[in-house]
């Protein structure tokens, strides 16, 4: 099994959470001022690592500098199943189960780090499966909102089509090879990772698991679909049936973003897509009635 490990490049040190004796990796960056204006948690897609939010490629791609930069505290973790926690979890675990190991995790992460405002959840593809779930069942104290990118109500492609790293699914994740700045292939290998079964079995229920729960979900949402996205369906009927679900939300955002592949972290939009994200953080914070510190 292919175990990636986090980087400690720029801004971002490693550090491991303890969520109730299974150990996660994470990349922990922090503003230079405190107290920071909200937490950020960033959760990966299958397949990827958290290094998929610190792009090693251009300065552009890396959500965890940006997000400092802004004022927030950011922490990308390996989700259960990925990085260190994949000794303990060869299998992985379902959506219910990392929600819950994640929220621990978070539990421990926010009792010892400054949060300022709250804790936002950005989530990429499989991640957001997690983060949504997080959300239903109000696990995470302060929780301010989630935004999700790749990953919606619907699956685009039949589930037992997936070869998650074949040709066609490589096709699939980045779209065309000019969204992404130079080097950005040779560099994925520190941020792909094996997908563990687990994760891929329990997968095939996400549209009636999601449908269960969704309007369980009392925070605001944000999902954003790129121009090229092709695992999900997200034409103006999904959109709206996506949001439909989240009946309970006090409010649902949904976006395109132009000139991005499935991997939108990655890709020459990064920096767009990520200022967008923390500006729905930020309207999240108003929201909450934080306010500026």
């Amino acid at each position: 099994m292919t175990v990636a490990q986090p980087a400690t490049t720029g801004r971002a040190r490693g550090i491991t959470l303890d969520a109730d004796g299974i150990t996660l990796s994470a990349l922990l960056a922090l503003p230079e001022q405190a107290p920071c204006r909200a937490m950020v948690v960033a959760l990966h897609g299958a397949g990827m690592s958290s290094s998929y939010f610190h792009g090693p490629t251009h300065p552009d791609t890396s959500f965890l500098d940006l997000a400092t930069s802004l004022g927030f505290a950011a922490v990308a973790v390996d989700r259960p199943g990925y990085g260190l926690s994949a000794r303990q979890l060869p299998q992985g675990q379902g959506i219910a189960d990392q929600a819950a190991t994640l929220s621990a995790a978070l539990r421990f992460l926010t009792a010892r780090f400054d949060t300022g405002s709250g804790v936002f959840l950005l989530a990429h593809s499989f991640g957001g499966k997690p983060a949504l779930r997080i959300a239903a069942d109000g696990t995470v104290p302060e929780l301010l909102g989630l935004d999700i990118s790749g990953c919606g109500g619907e699956y685009a492609v039949p589930f037992g089509a997936r070869d998650t790293h074949g040709r066609r699914s490589w096709r699939l994740n980045w779209g065309p090879l000019r969204l992404y700045p130079p080097g950005t292939f040779r560099a994925s290998g520190t941020m792909v990772a094996s997908v563990p079964p687990r994760e891929l079995a329990d997968a095939v229920r996400w549209p009636e698991e999601f449908a269960e729960f969704a309007g369980r979900i009392r925070v605001p949402v944000r999902f954003t679909f790129a121009e090229h996205e092709a695992w999900w369906q997200h034409d103006q009927q999904a959109v709206a049936r996506l949001r439909s679900r989240l009946s309970a939300a006090p409010r649902v955002v949904t976006d395109h973003q132009p000139d991005a592949g499935h991997n939108i972290s990655l890709g020459w939009t990064a920096r767009a897509y990520h200022l967008r994200a923390l500006g729905f953080a930020e309207e999240c914070l108003r929201v909450a009635g934080a306010g500026t510190h």
